[in-house]
């Protein structure tokens, strides 16, 4: 019997998707990354019984990236990234082992259905997909096709049914364009974002931003904030004034009348309009009108407005609105929520998804009237040949989907609903008056049917005060006639909602990448989010666009990546070639980095207006091993020492507090020792400020603490306090932490697993001893009499915290990133912990394995 091998772009959806197809007659189990299920089953296929098997991929499995020394931001000059470096295909997240799991599955499979979302990105990871199975599937013969493409846009019976049943091809121009899009990124964004993080960075010790970055969209999504935040900068207020009239209807009741000249801005033109009036003690009606109006009900919905509604209205930033749309697409209550499109085909089936809320507690009513009077044909909107508009695809409560997912699926709901009901209609009424020689208007609405409204309230015609059947020649008497002064004011900043539809209008990303730019400049600290979901540029970003359009104002400006993206889109649709595109593009923008980087004075004079030197940043904290001067503290991100004597700077790692290591110093070098910690439950470690960023052994990395330093005597490092190979992760060595007691700590120098133990402990060191059993270092522990746990009164005992039974009570794991399989005492697990002292490589286990080593493991850890 043949076999079918289907792959959707996330587990939930490959289990929702085989269970449909399958009918629920299927058996799962996980796969051997961990994360990714198969769910097999029997049926036919091309005519003929066949074994279906379903997995998934966790999105892109590959991702772009350069080779070897081309990512070392200090070994190559950035200019080589354009052209001269090679780029390669890696595994999108190694810790999934994605490629070897699908090598696996897809091993003796003899066709391939590829259940991807179905935009660009989708289409690009078939591609992924295909180029790691296929070597491993059954060969085919004589031509027999094997790759097949589903297309869908909602996980219901009767979409995943019809895909299944109208299978195509994947489109290969689509992947195409996403290549293309990926390499424009990575070599335009790098090189820029490599040369000014180092050049100011270097300069500047309170730019409070770890990465000085650049992006192709990114900058022109915060250009368009910064050119909001200019306009308010030098917005004048100006003053004006108005004339604002009142006439009794009779005796408790009044209207106020609109100025048909509705400002002028000189107060003296002002006071004599009003001196022509306030004598007069009658309005005179000189025209009436009713008027029959609609409100037109909304178009169907598309990305751009669901993230602009969910900004504006729920209070949801884009990109968390995104991640809710797609887990309410993968569970099957939405339709696919990426999609450009606001026509519904004339052959869709509306009343479908409408039956589905015909019991709903909250519009149950509305919908059973719609359905019996019969629905309104959706408004014609625009047809960009993706997918249909996001339409809900079943009934959902709040306690089933949680407060968050429910606001975003109830407004989606309630906007289909809107779309396929009627307009709201009502009466516009309107006095015109005349006092002296001005004329005033007054206005007013009756609602005759709500139509639409009624789903969505917040879209009502607001209730204005009815006005008096009058007719013309009628007189009113005036009861107040004054002068207002009154001043425009400057626009507020940007609201998310604002900054979609400008990126919308300028073709800066795609519906789907628009949240991720957002989310970009204010990862970046280049603006911040205040009330109302409003974006403020920070100094940063602010100095940042205007030193873009002091060099080149093409960088910021929207214009060049637009025209990028139609050149994208033409290679989508096959009517352009991917390599002049990408040659072109990338020798247009080489050119402007030569500039960029001639011209980089220009931006660093805005910088120092803003910006301290490093030299006068920080506080003093650790002395040089050089000059033995004292070196500086920034605490700003990056947080970095600089020795202005030396004028060096050395990083620091991120994420955590530094302080003095108690004045000692690294053997190696002189330098003094600081002690990075993650607070009072995590871990810490010593290091030094020049060993990490020089490190002195092979085998050390750039950013290395003591924890991982090899130096065979030294009292800090791992040689001395490590203990044994962490039993959580593949390379990490449980370290013991010197500065942890009372409370100490045993922490890996790899992963973020911590044990606590031997609370109470007096002293805890590492003993030049080894366990007979495991080889891992025996502890030697002192207790202080009063407080001892151990037995008969004891006070110190050696032994090993893996094998000894009277550790046993004494350790605790507190966290760990996973749960590794050896801990359930699975088949194939490693048993080995022993401690590097010269006879193997740090962290590598223990040639021995004990037979019981699983199970005390488990005791002490789980």
């Amino acid at each position: 019997m043949k076999t079918v091998l289907m792959v959707a772009e996330k587990p939930s959806l490959a289990q929702s998707i085989a269970k449909i197809l399958s009918r629920g007659n299927m058996s799962s189990h996980k796969g051997l990354n961990g994360t990714c299920s198969v769910h097999e089953y029997s049926g036919t296929f091309a005519g003929q019984p066949v074994r279906f098997k379903m997995t998934s991929v966790c999105g892109h499995v590959m991702t772009l990236d350069f080779l070897g020394k081309y990512n070392r931001w200090d070994k190559v000059d950035p200019a080589e990234l354009f052209s001269q470096a090679p780029t390669e295909k890696k595994e999108a997240n190694p810790k999934l082992n994605m490629v070897k799991f699908l090598q696996v599955e897809g091993k003796g499979c003899d066709y391939i259905v590829l259940w991807l979302d179905c935009d660009k990105e989708g289409e690009n990871i078939c591609f992924e997909v295909l180029d790691t199975v296929l070597p491993v599937m059954n060969s085919t013969r004589g031509g027999e096709k094997i790759v097949f493409r589903a297309r869908f846009s909602s996980i219901t019976d009767t979409d995943i049914c019809a895909a299944m049943a109208r299978l195509g091809e994947p489109d290969h121009n689509e992947a195409l364009s996403v290549d293309a899009r990926q390499e424009l990124d990575l070599r335009i964004g790098c090189a820029f974002t490599r040369f000014q993080t180092k050049y100011f960075q270097g300069k500047y010790g309170n730019l409070d931003s770890s990465l000085i970055s650049f992006g192709p969209c990114q900058t022109p999504t915060l250009g368009f904030c910064v050119e909001r935040h200019d306009k308010i900068q030098s917005f004048k207020p100006e003053t004006y004034w108005v004339l604002q009239a009142k006439v009794n209807v009779d005796k408790d009741r009044s209207l106020l009348l609109d100025w048909d000249r509705v400002r002028v801005f000189d107060r003296e033109i002002a006071q004599m309009f009003l001196n022509l009036t306030k004598l007069e003690k009658e309005a005179q009606v000189e025209a009436t009108s009713r008027k029959e109006k609609a409100k037109q009900r909304p178009l169907a919905l598309n990305t751009v407005e669901m993230l602009r509604v969910a900004s504006s209205s729920l209070g949801m930033g884009p990109q968390h609105a995104m991640q809710t749309a797609e887990r309410l697409y993968t569970q099957g209550y939405i339709s696919y929520p990426r999609t450009e499109t606001t026509h519904y085909p004339e052959n869709f089936d509306l009343k479908g998804p409408l039956r589905q809320q015909a019991n709903h507690p909250y519009w149950a009513d509305t919908v059973k009237r719609l359905l019996a009077e019969g629905i309104n044909r959706p408004r014609k909107g625009h047809d960009a040949g993706d997918h249909p508009p996001i339409t809900p695809m079943r009934s959902a409560t709040e306690a089933e989907l949680g407060s968050e997912a429910w606001r975003l699926y109830e407004y989606i709901t309630r906007h289909f609903i809107a779309t396929v009901s009627y307009d709201c209609k009502y009466l516009q009424s309107t006095i015109s008056f005349r006092i002296g020689p001005e004329h005033f208007t007054c206005t007013g609405k009756t609602v005759l049917s709500p139509g639409f409204t009624e789903i969505m309230p917040w879209q009502s015609v607001p209730l204005e005060e009815s006005l008096p059947t009058c007719q013309r020649g009628d007189t009113f008497p005036v009861s107040e006639m004054k002068m207002l002064e009154k001043q425009t004011s400057p626009p507020d900043y940007l609201t998310e909602a604002e900054l979609i539809t400008l990126m919308e209008k300028h073709g800066i990303g795609t519906d789907a990448s628009i949240p991720v730019h957002i989310n970009n400049i204010c990862q970046r600290n280049y603006v911040t989010v205040e009330s109302g979901r409003r974006l403020r540029p920070t100094n940063l970003g602010i100095v940042l666009v205007h030193g873009y359009y002091k060099i080149d104002a093409e960088l910021v400006l929207p214009t060049i990546r637009s025209a990028v993206e139609k050149q994208l889109n033409l290679i989508a649709q096959g009517k352009a070639d991917y390599r002049q595109v990408l040659g072109h593009t990338l020798d247009v923008f080489k050119r402007k980095f030569h500039y960029f980087v001639d011209s980089i004075a220009g931006m660093d004079e805005l910088m120092e207006v803003s910006f301290s030197p490093l030299a006068a940043t920080g506080k003093p904290l650790s002395r040089c091993g050089k000059c033995h001067r004292f070196m500086k503290y920034i605490q700003a991100k990056p947080s970095r020492l600089h020795c202005s004597h030396c004028d060096e700077t050395y990083t620091l790692p991120q994420n955590g507090t530094i302080k003095l290591y108690k004045e000692l110093r690294c053997p190696l070098d002189d330098f003094e020792l600081v002690l990075w910690s993650s607070g009072s439950r995590g871990k810490s470690y010593p290091l030094c400020p020049y060993c990490s960023n020089h490190p002195p052994f092979r085998d050390m990395k750039k950013g290395m603490g003591c924890n991982e330093c090899t130096h065979p005597t030294c009292q800090h490092s791992l040689s001395m306090l490590g203990i044994g190979q962490c039993v959580e992760c593949e390379s990490g060595v449980l370290v013991l932490d010197p500065t942890s007691g009372p409370k100490w700590k045993v922490a890996c120098n790899k992963c973020n697993v911590v044990a606590h133990c031997f609370e109470n402990a007096y002293r805890v060191r590492v003993s030049a001893d080894t366990c007979g059993t495991c080889e891992a270092a025996l502890l030697a522990v002192d207790f202080n009499k009063a407080k001892s746990p151990l037995p008969g009164d004891e006070t110190q005992h050696t032994g090993c915290v893996f094998c000894d039974p009277v550790f046993q009570e004494l350790v605790e794991l507190k966290h760990a990133a996973s749960c590794h399989p050896m801990h359930r005492g699975g088949p194939g697990r490693r048993q080995g912990r022993g401690r590097a002292r010269g006879r193997r490589p740090p962290g590598k286990p223990s040639a021995r394995r004990p037979k019981d080593k699983m199970s005390a493991l488990a005791a002490y850890f789980v």
